[in-house]
């Protein structure tokens, strides 16, 4: 089957490739009969149809080296094409009829296809406008991109004048959206708008064109709004079938739940904030903190230097610096008559007196950061010893007002007494008339606290159920989902094929030609079912013989050996017999060596065949006859050479 199809699809390929080449003979009914010249011809045709613009002579040129170029070139454009065998320039000059086939199968393959289209059917608006944004669209696709640096105003004209085609960025602009307002709740039936809120959806409420400062932000503003709410609803959908569902409740007590949920927090954490600046500003440890720091600098106020902040160091340390320059400019005016070397002693003895001061200052500000450390560390101290007496305050004021009530009572303690126990004693007796009142509604409590525990258990095993139902529900809509739209790409993906094929085809030649092809490898089947049959029945023959010779032979072996010891004459024929049975063993050994080959040879046979295909004494022959013709042109070229020197 596939051997006959494949032959009808090169006489098909060899009658589209005589299109486009005429000058191929009637006679020729193969690619074998193809000669080199009509091969480069016609893949050249091919490729100028395929490709278009190309530069390549139709004919195959004189001289080896413009042949061996243009073999090199067809190769070259062969795998721009796509083409993924072996190919080179030996492929076109020394052909064999496999390359070749398979070659001009590729390029039969990438010719365009001849489109009839029909006019008998009546096309609407729809289908036209659909077919123009296709066009459209794969013209733009298969368009090269133009950086926008590089149009003139934002357009550019490519192609020629009838077919002028027009690529630029002239209408595009930045994306910038705004919010927009919209009717909600007015597709839903069920719910109830307000007056108020309908009557400024219909009189006040400005349309979604108005809305917008620029026109031109209408789009991203709409395109913005759908994704929100797309992206919107999506999350609402996840977080309902991973948390609201197994929370039991409908949509809107747990939509409910959340928003009060939200609201606690919010106030939680304003309480929070209220709390820490009301803290912050009633305490007074930044006042505590500056009275600490004035006690520490006026501590020392009778001293020569003070003490005090950082600020304060740094400032004073600044304006010494400044009056340090300044007496030292006095004093290089007032030396100026002095040696080098005495001033190199000065210069030296103020550094040491600069970096001694400069030790003692780092020193005395680590002493007051840690002093200013210890301060904050007794004012927490403090702090929570405040707190810790406060507590024990409130403790022994109630310890207090206990025994104050205690002593009251006092000087009329037998009265007092008396009145306790009649409190005491009707107290005790309410315990009891409510225990066994308590006892009169517990038990038919308790019966039913069990039954609605039961149904409790029943119904969370059943909504379980119904909820893991719902889930594997949702997972095979989604599947159905899924599968439905790879459906509906692939149905329109072959719709899109079905419309690129050639209408043109006539159905009833390919259904009769594969008819005959199923004809054809029904007698093959046949055919080979007899030879199948023939061989069984001849290998069981075979078998049998073969088992009825070796029992014949074990039979008369038995026999003779048992006479041999009697008869000398017998003797020789066990002798006689045994060496026939060695024979005969060499003799069928012998013909199965030879069906082995038999066999051998056929295949030799076969593979010398197809080497003879391949012509390779005709392309040696070719090869030695170009190699002689380009040893001819190199010795024309030398003399020229030589004639100009």
């Amino acid at each position: 089957m596939a051997s006959y199809f494949f032959l009808m699809y090169c006489r098909k390929s060899i009658d589209k490739v005589c299109l486009y080449y005429s000058d191929i003979d009637d006679d020729v009914q193969s690619l074998k009969q193809f000669s080199t010249e009509v091969i480069v011809a016609c893949a050249v045709r091919c490729i100028k149809t395929i490709i278009g613009d190309v530069d390549l002579p139709n004919a195959l040129p004189q001289a080896m080296s413009a042949k061996f170029r243009m073999g090199t070139t067809l190769a070259n454009h062969l795998q721009e094409l796509g083409y993924r065998g072996d190919v080179g320039y030996q492929t076109f000059l020394y052909s064999s009829e496999a390359d070749i086939r398979k070659i001009f199968m590729f390029l039969v393959d990438k010719l365009p296809k001849e489109t009839v289209e029909t006019t008998e059917e009546t096309l609407g608006s729809s289908v036209l406008l659909q077919r123009s944004i296709a066009n459209t669209l794969a013209r733009q696709l298969s368009s090269p991109w133009v950086p926008p640096y590089l149009k003139h105003r934002g357009i550019t004209w490519r192609g020629k004048p009838p077919t002028w085609q027009r690529e630029g960025t002239c209408c595009m602009f930045h994306f910038h959206s705004m919010h927009l307002t919209s009717p909600e709740g007015s597709a839903d039936l069920t719910k109830k708008i307000p007056k108020a809120l309908k009557s400024y959806y219909q009189s006040s409420l400005p349309y979604v064109t108005c809305q917008t400062l620029d026109h031109n932000d209408l789009i991203p503003s709409l395109l913005e709004a759908n994704a929100a709410d797309v992206t919107a609803q999506q999350e609402w959908e996840t977080e309902w079938n991973q948390s609201g569902l197994a929370s039991r409740l409908s949509q809107q007590e747990y939509r409910d739940r959340k928003r009060q949920r939200i609201n606690k927090r919010i106030t939680d954490q304003l309480r929070q904030d209220r709390q820490r600046s009301e803290a912050a500003s009633g305490s007074g440890v930044s006042q505590d903190l500056q009275q600490i720091l004035a006690s520490i600098s006026g501590r020392g106020s009778g001293a020569a230097k003070t003490k005090g902040s950082r600020f304060t160091h740094t400032e004073k340390l600044l304006f010494a610096k400044d009056e340090d320059k300044a007496i030292s400019e006095v004093q290089v005016q007032a030396s100026a008559g002095q040696t080098e070397e005495e001033k190199q002693k000065e210069r030296e003895d103020e550094v040491n007196s600069l970096k001694e001061e400069l030790n003692n200052l780092t020193s005395r500000l680590d002493n007051l950061d840690l002093e200013v450390k210890k301060f904050t560390a007794s004012i927490q101290q403090m702090g929570e010893e405040i707190a810790n007496q406060n507590r024990a305050n409130a403790e022994k004021e109630d310890g207090y007002k206990v025994k104050k009530r205690t002593l009251d009572l006092l000087p009329d303690a037998e009265n007092n007494i008396a009145k306790l126990q009649t409190v005491v004693d009707s107290s005790a007796q309410r315990l009891i008339t409510l225990a066994s009142q308590w006892e009169k509604h517990r038990a038919p409590l308790i019966d039913q606290f069990r039954n609605l525990k039961e149904l409790s258990s029943k119904t969370e095993s059943e909504a379980q159920l119904k909820l893991e139902e719902i889930k594997e529900f949702r997972k095979k809509m989604k599947q159905v989902q899924d599968e439905a739209r790879n459906k509906e790409e692939l149905a329109k993906q072959l719709h899109s094929e079905y419309e690129r094929m050639t209408k043109d085809v006539n159905r009833s030649a390919y259904t009769k030609r594969i008819m005959e092809i199923v004809g054809n490898i029904k007698k093959q089947k046949m055919e080979i079912d007899k030879v199948l049959v023939d061989t069984r029945t001849v290998q069981k023959e075979i078998n049998q013989l073969s088992g009825k010779l070796d029992r014949q032979f074990t039979v008369t072996d038995e026999l003779i050996f048992r006479d041999a010891k009697k008869d000398e004459s017998v003797k020789k024929a066990y002798r006689y017999l045994a060496a026939l049975h060695e024979s005969c063993e060499l003799l069928i050994k012998t013909v199965e060596e030879t069906g082995v080959i038999m066999r051998e040879i056929r295949e030799l046979e076969d593979q010398s065949e197809t080497e003879s295909n391949k012509k390779v004494l005709a392309n040696l022959e070719k090869i030695t006859g170009d190699y002689l013709q380009m040893k001819k042109e190199n010795d024309a070229l030398v003399k020229k050479l030589k004639g100009k020197s």
